[in-house]
């Protein structure tokens, strides 16, 4: 992982690779983003030539735009990177406006040792802002690459050093210490994502946390599939009873001596899908061993959770299955008796996610945790009605889903609420069993929020977290935003932990 510091030396004395500046979008051509004195005396070594320089390049200052030009001579660093930001703001520049921009400029020097940033820092949120979107923004998936893959463009920035004349106060400290963990966590979600199906099958997966828990303090159980059927489980064994790798259920917790509070976390873990006997498409198998983000987000989120070490107990279920045609799977018009004891009439083995998280759901209840989340790749409905950026937020109280959705944007990540319409429930009814596993076509987002809902218990407040679209990025990075695998979910979990130990579920 990219190594992180702070330093409060000249940027032209940092002995780096590159020098990052921001430049912002003019009415004439680009602009010296305001707000970092460390920029404003690399713009001074140039005797105030820069932004000619810079627009006789072809910079405009827009949205992850990169420019580079050498440095002059003397400096202790050969290159100058300059970053768009954007139009300049009245108020400076908010935090994912510095995450991006840090990220883009992150991904440019790939193959680089060492980059010092020296973008606008007014406050230990923006070293945070800084620091995770250059740290977001340095990562490359090279697990599988062959060993005679040595181009140098796939590896990742080495070393960020963060430009704040602040650089000892212990806000700071503590601000770019956090945003460390949080960037190698979402690394680690990504990592999982983008991991092969065939190298990362349920059982696989269990056994990655169980790897790497012990080392943060994070207690784990893992139901293999002989008690996972003693149990009752119905919608894990049905889902995954197609394939030759047996399903798993992962309970993975975090606790501290002085939490008042618990917030479970559910995540989808369907290792692939395949639609099972409802097979998907042409064209739409591809991509699908990122069927279990959902999981792979609850479980960095447990572990950063210990990692910060949030007064607050944080319990994760990772309900991993495969989804697979075979003589053996799960077919439409079975019925699956589940965990609660509700029986599903399987009308369409592809909305398999839903069976899995009901069982885990189900389970997390038991616990009577104060808040309860559920994270996963669920409906292509909800790409249609989001797009491929942002998730939906639903569930079954409005504060508690308000506070999910506020959480997000705090966190940098975009979300939107939407309603569970109680017509729409109309549609999952059964003639055979208590309820369907899909309903109506339209509405369809919404219509599988309302089969979870079906299996929350308790009167717990619950947040539903549709990632379809976000989780899985197929186009070109951008931002702090790579191709394949996004770890979304992740960061939005870890603030929401981090405000229930505040007490901010108590209003």
């Amino acid at each position: 992982m990219t190594a992180l510091i702070l330093s409060n030396l000249p940027a032209t004395t940092v002995p780096a690779d590159a020098v990052v500046i921001g430049i912002a979008k003019g009415d004439s051509g680009p602009l010296l983003a305001p707000g970092s004195p460390s920029a404003e005396a690399v713009a001074a070594a140039f005797g105030g030539g820069l932004t000619d320089t810079l627009a006789t390049l072809g910079a405009k200052g827009g949205e992850d735009e990169i420019t580079r030009v050498p440095a002059p001579a003397g400096w202790a660093v050969p290159l100058l990177v300059a970053v768009g930001l954007g139009e300049e703001p009245e108020d400076g520049y908010d935090a994912e406006a510095l995450r991006r921009a840090a990220g883009a400029a992150a991904r440019a020097l790939a193959g680089a040792g060492h980059a010092s940033f020296a973008l606008p820092v007014a406050g230990a949120a923006d070293v945070a802002a800084v620091a995770e979107g250059a740290l977001l923004g340095a990562y490359a998936f090279t697990a599988f690459r062959g060993r005679g893959n040595t181009s140098t463009s796939s590896t990742p920035l080495a070393r960020v050093t963060v430009l704040d004349a602040d650089a000892g106060d212990e806000a700071h400290a503590a601000a770019a210490e956090r945003a460390l963990v949080v960037a190698e966590e979402v690394a680690r979600a990504r990592d999982l994502i983008n991991t092969p199906p065939n190298a990362l099958s349920p059982a696989d997966f269990a056994a990655v946390v169980e790897a790497a828990a012990p080392e943060y303090g994070v207690t784990f159980e893992v139901l293999d599939d002989r008690q996972l059927t003693e149990g009752g489980y119905g919608g894990i064994m049905g889902v995954g009873q197609g394939s030759a790798t047996p399903p798993r259920l992962v309970r993975v917790a975090y606790t501290h001596p002085d939490a008042e509070a618990t917030l479970a976390l559910v995540g989808k873990g369907i290792t692939y899908d395949s639609g099972g006997l409802s097979l998907k498409p042409v064209g739409h198998n591809e991509t699908m061993k990122c069927d279990m983000s959902g999981a792979a987000a609850v479980f960095s989120a447990v572990v950063a959770a210990a990692r910060l070490g949030l007064a607050v107990n944080v319990t994760g279920w990772l309900a991993l299955a495969e989804n697979m045609p075979s003589g053996a799977a799960v077919r439409p018009g079975d019925v699956l008796t589940m965990y609660s004891g509700k029986t599903v009439e399987v009308l369409n083995t592809d909305a398999e996610g839903r069976l899995v998280m009901a069982d885990a759901l189900a389970r997390a209840c038991e616990e009577s945790p104060d808040a309860l989340v559920d994270v996963a790749t669920l409906t292509g409905a909800m790409v249609v009605a989001l797009g491929k950026r942002t998730f939906g937020v639903l569930g079954n109280d409005d504060g508690f889903r308000e506070l999910v959705h506020e959480t997000a944007g705090q966190a940098g990540e975009r979300s939107w609420q939407l309603p569970m319409p109680d017509e729409l429930g109309e549609g999952l009814k059964s003639s055979v069993a208590d309820i369907a596993n899909v309903g109506d076509r339209m509405g369809g987002g919404l219509s599988a929020a309302i089969f979870l809902q079906e299996f929350v218990t308790g009167g717990t407040p619950w947040a539903h977290l549709d990632i379809a679209g976000p989780a899985f990025h197929e186009g070109a990075a951008y931002g702090y935003t790579p191709k394949g695998g996004t770890g979304s979910g992740v960061r939005t979990l870890i603030r929401l932990a981090e405000r229930v130990a505040d007490g901010d579920l108590d209003g």
